[in-house]
């Protein structure tokens, strides 16, 4: 694998190329040959653009070569649209030119088909023989204003400070058009296409060293390779916004149909956000606020909020949204709201939210924003009507929130004057408070340098099974978990020795290789008081196992817990992200519920106290209705150790601890499942 720093020079040419080549450039308007190079030259792009055409006619004036091996020295980049079946070749002739990185706009490969999938892997072999970086194909290109280089389109030349990288050419054009008419601009779109060579991690690479880029934002249907994607991340001191679609089974299944993505398990990809501090969009608004928020809106110092407002329900909606989403919209201080009673009209409405009133104008707002300076972390500004000369209240640079709505043509007016100061503006109150509160969330300084990575033992020829009950609950004991006391028992004799050492009560469950779920046939029975009730269970199992057709593993006996808080915890490994830790609220109803947390391996003291905070039902373990609350300390410890034992067996595929039973002090894990990868066993 090259090195971050190999990859990310290595693109250099793609944004910062000299002298740029367009093969299959055309003379026909309506051909994204004529467009893109007429977008090049009309985004003033400082070097030379030659044409490559195979009847050698001039497009606007500009004399073109017929064939790609007539080109001069020097050409950094190749903008490649010509027939998919052209394209393998025409890389191998910029390779013998030395051209260092190609756009292969055209499409017609992997998405396509198997036989278009054939044509892509013949591409990128001659792409890596002859040392030629690839975007695409199938994508709409590169848009870098900062080099006046638009090989793509539509031609947008705004520039800003959010890096747009997208596997979908129109989602992300569209992006930067929604910056471009709020004239707050971008830093760069790249449109990602297919993925056959360059892809998203390295782009990430790449922006976090570029100067022009506060933000990077990206749509995305899966992650091409997890490890290089985790490393990128780790290494980026820049916020990221993601919008990961593909969260359900058919977009799952439609994603894997556009572009050829592995969408993934969105539950793993959601606990790998989280886990490494990415803000994760559910919709393409909340890409792009998010990441105008956290370009161009400094970062609060503390939770307290002053909504000044001339609409009394917009400001309603943002006290709602602001309190859900962790800051204060706290009462005035009395000396603050002294001075406000000296300054403004008597109908204006003193506290918090504080309601100028419909006849509110921008010095009304200046008087107040400047007698507030130094007591509120966030002073938000909801402009609720035509209000003229807004942007000359609000200086650049401070953390001032901004909502404009209700004001038409004024309106519209003022917010492009807002984005010209570099202070963003947000259409709704809740837009804008939850776009805010991504910096709340992104803290990237807790998150510790990447680890090395392990090396995998090779598996063995075996066939695949899970463990028994009892064997996943020895591999647990021999590496010091807390499990209740058990035994095998293989005969009814065994199974009454088995009680008698462990101590009534007992558990009697099946020890059968096949029954996943053992409550659901019946194989578990609690409570088993003396040596009778032993032997009726022992039987009772067995011919439960029997009539289902599973194999005889005879049972296990264990010791009954006592009662206590149950969780599940859990590990899964992920095809793409390696293996997972979960944790959720234990027992029969875990995959009722689904209220789980997954994080991926390996796991700090703070990813197990995230865990558990994030689920649902987590004020059940600070106790409720005079219930004992649970050791949450022993919790994260139990996560961490778990994490600590699939680094140590990456053997492992899959994992069920379930339930644990938690105390006020202490844990047990009264049953576990433990399947190997595949071969592994």
């Amino acid at each position: 694998m090259m090195s971050r720093e190999i990859m990310s020079s290595s693109l250099r040419p793609l944004f910062h190329p000299a002298r740029i080549a367009v093969i299959g450039a055309s003379t026909n308007p309506e051909k994204k040959g004529f467009q893109i190079f007429r977008n090049l030259r009309d985004a003033g792009f400082p070097g030379e653009i030659i044409p490559v055409n195979p009847k050698g006619e001039a497009i606007l004036g500009t004399p073109s070569l017929k064939s790609v091996v007539d080109l001069p020295d020097g050409v950094d980049l190749a903008v490649v649209i010509i027939p998919a079946k052209l394209v393998p070749a025409a890389i191998l002739e910029l390779g013998k030119r030395k051209v260092p990185t190609a756009i292969i706009i055209s499409g017609g490969f992997a998405e396509s088909g198997d036989e278009g999938a054939a044509l892509q892997e013949e591409l990128v072999r001659n792409a890596r023989r002859c040392g030629v970086r690839l975007l695409g194909p199938n994508c709409q290109g590169v848009n870098y204003p900062y080099h006046n280089l638009c090989a793509s389109w539509p031609l947008i030349t705004r520039r800003g400070e959010i890096a747009i990288v997208s596997q979908s050419g129109t989602v992300g054009a569209a992006l930067i058009d929604w910056a471009s008419e709020e004239a707050l601009g971008f830093s760069a779109f790249v449109s990602m296409g297919n993925r056959a060579d360059v892809d998203e991690a390295e782009l990430i690479d790449f922006f976090a060293d570029d100067v022009s880029t506060k933000a990077i934002a990206l749509y995305i249907e899966g992650v091409k390779d997890a490890a290089k994607f985790l490393s990128a991340v780790r290494n980026c001191r820049k916020p990221i916004v993601i919008f990961k679609a593909g969260r359900t089974a058919r977009g799952r299944k439609a994603a894997e149909s556009h572009t050829r993505s592995l969408a993934g398990s969105d539950a793993i990809y959601d606990g790998v956000f989280r886990q490494l501090g990415i803000h994760r969009a559910s919709s393409l608004e909340d890409l792009y606020d998010f990441a105008k928020a956290l370009a161009y809106l400094p970062a609060p110092r503390g939770p307290r909020m002053l909504i000044v407002t001339s609409s009394g329900g917009s400001a309603i909606i943002a006290t709602d949204v602001a309190e859900e989403e962790g800051f204060s919209v706290s009462p005035l201080p009395p000396n603050l709201a002294e001075r406000l009673r000296e300054i403004l009209p008597s109908h204006c409405i003193i506290g918090n939210p504080l309601d100028l009133t419909g006849d509110a104008d921008a010095e009304r707002y200046r008087e107040v924003l400047t007698a507030a300076e130094g007591h509120y972390d966030v002073m938000m500004s909801i402009f609720g009507d035509p209000i003229p000369g807004a942007s000359t209240v609000m200086p650049p640079g401070r953390c001032d929130l901004v909502a404009y709505l209700g004001g038409a043509e004024v309106e519209r007016a003022e917010r492009l004057l807002l984005h010209e100061k570099k202070i963003a503006v947000f259409p709704t109150p809740e837009r804008a408070v939850r776009a805010l509160a991504c910096h709340a969330r992104f803290d990237r300084s807790r998150f510790p340098r990447e680890p090395e990575r392990q090396e995998i033992r090779p598996a063995s020829a075996e066939a695949s099974a899970a463990l028994s009950p009892v064997e996943s609950m020895e591999l647990l004991a021999r590496n010091g978990f807390p499990v209740v006391s058990f035994r095998r028992a293989g005969t009814v004799e065994e199974a009454t020795a088995a009680a008698r050492a462990i101590g009534f009560p007992v558990a009697v469950k099946t020890n059968s290789l096949d029954v996943t779920h053992k409550s659901d046939v019946g194989g578990v029975i609690l409570n088993v008081i003396d040596e009778a009730g032993v032997r009726a269970a022992f039987r009772t199992v067995a011919e439960i196992t029997r009539r289902i057709g599973a194999r005889d593993g005879g049972v296990l006996v264990s010791a009954m817990a006592p009662p206590g808080l149950e969780v599940v915890v859990g590990v899964t490994r992920d095809l793409q992200f390696g293996h997972a830790v979960m944790f959720g609220l234990g027992g029969v109803l875990v995959e009722i519920l689904g209220d789980v947390a997954f994080r991926v391996v390996p796991l700090t003291e703070k990813d197990a106290a995230e865990m558990i905070a994030e689920i649902r039902g987590a004020p059940v373990l600070g106790g409720v209705r005079g219930g004992k609350p649970a050791d949450v300390a022993g919790l994260r410890h139990l996560l961490v150790r778990v994490s600590d034992l699939v680094m140590k067996h990456p053997e492992i595929g899959q994992m069920d601890l379930n339930p644990v039973i938690v105390y006020e002090k202490g844990l047990n894990i009264v049953d576990a499942r433990v399947v190997p990868a595949d071969g592994a066993r």
